[in-house]
């Protein structure tokens, strides 16, 4: 996809040591921008640094760590970020870890999967909006999944306390809870009138390292990723949410391909509908806040 002229622009980019991030944030220093890539690990992130500076010599990138499993790195990240960057242009929320094998938690006592992918992001927006209000046409993208079609948030047992875990399962609930957030910070954006829009994207089923975490057997792990779309393919839908002139607030992108499972072309994705539910997004919001202790400002 053709990627418009980002020069003057300044990009986030969340898990960008590999994977989507890494094609994410290499196709956005191509076009320009001056791409921040967060990464868990201190080498891996150096490594993807080096990587996209060997594809973009003049790219403006760096690296600032972030563990969207610990909310005290999350808010040292924010603090990091804001001592780097007077206003960010994008903030993609594309980090993400996929069903381990068993039930694991973060710093904070949350479930893994929900914490990282949801609430890790959740906190590290709202202490990093002040950086894209005051920018006209500056977005949020969250990289959600097709495993939200089958994801339900369950209000009250989010943390899988109370019930056997399964890890497809909390993966699916972590994916939609991606889109409700999503599309309620649309809803409260445009009531605030801001020039900041809420867009979702999910890449299909990508081949790559993602898949690492599920622990699958190293032959079938090596098939998935030879028959998958890769990377610099399934990482288009995000970048077209981040970037192209013609998506909205409110939209959710995928692969234009059966099933929306890959395709070269970019196409509105279908929306699961308990991801269009209201009342679910706004009392998700509202725990949200609660469990990570950060608001967001929209004055």
């Amino acid at each position: 996809m053709q990627i418009p002229d980002m020069r003057g622009r300044t990009v986030l980019v969340t898990g960008a040591s590999d994977g989507l991030g890494l094609a994410s944030a290499t196709a956005l220093a191509r076009a320009g921008a001056r791409v921040l890539m967060t990464s868990r690990d201190a080498e891996k992130g150096e490594r993807a640094l080096a990587t996209v500076r060997e594809a973009v010599p003049a790219a403006q990138a760096e690296v600032v760590p972030l563990d969207l499993a610990d909310l005290g790195r999350v808010a040292a990240a924010a603090d990091d970020v804001r001592s780097r960057a007077d206003s960010l242009d994008v903030l993609l929320l594309n980090a993400g870890v996929m069903m381990p094998p068993e039930r694991r938690e973060t710093a904070d006592g949350f479930e893994l999967q929900l914490g990282t992918n949801h609430l890790g992001h959740f906190a590290l927006a709202a202490r990093l909006l002040p950086l894209l209000l005051p920018v006209a046409g500056s977005r949020v993208v969250t990289v959600s999944s097709l495993a939200a079609r089958a994801g339900a948030v369950d209000l009250a047992d989010l943390q899988w306390q109370s019930r056997p875990y399964d890890r497809q399962p909390a993966y699916g609930a972590s994916k939609l809870a991606n889109l409700l957030f999503a599309f309620e910070l649309e809803r409260r954006l445009r009531a605030a009138g801001t020039g900041t829009a809420s867009l979702a994207a999910h890449p299909g089923v990508s081949g790559t390292n993602l898949m690492s975490t599920m622990q699958l057997p190293r032959v079938a792990e090596r098939v998935s990723k030879l028959l998958l779309a890769g990377p610099d393919q399934s990482a288009r839908p995000q970048l077209y949410a981040a970037t192209a002139t013609a998506a909205s607030g409110g939209e959710y992108y995928g692969p234009k391909g059966p099933g929306e499972v890959r395709g070269r072309t970019v196409a509105l994705a279908t929306v699961p509908p308990a991801a269009r539910d209201r009342a679910t997004a706004e009392a998700l919001w509202t725990r949200s806040e609660e469990l990570t202790g950060t608001r967001f400002d929209l004055g």
